[in-house]
C-alpha cells in the first residue's frame, strides 16, 4: 500500500495545477455549413451499365 502512495506522490511533485494541455494538432477546424448532397456521376455510372447490359445482350442475340 505504501508504494502505490510514494507512487502518486513522485508523478505528483512535477505536474502543473492544471495538467490538461491544448491540442497541437486540432482536428476538424471550424463546421462547415450545410451545403446539399451532390449526386456527381449517379447518371454517368447507369449510362455505362445500360451500354454494358445492351452490349451483353446484342452479343448474345447476334452471336448465339
Amino acid at each position: 500500500m505504501t508504494e502505490h502512495r510514494d507512487d502518486e506522490e513522485f508523478y505528483k511533485r512535477d505536474r502543473p495545477a492544471h495538467p490538461t494541455l491544448k491540442e497541437d494538432r486540432p482536428r476538424g477546424g471550424k463546421p462547415k455549413e450545410k451545403a446539399p448532397a451532390k449526386q456527381r456521376g449517379s447518371w454517368s455510372m447507369v449510362a455505362i451499365i445500360v451500354v454494358v447490359v445492351l452490349l451483353v445482350v446484342l452479343g448474345i442475340a447476334l452471336f448465339p
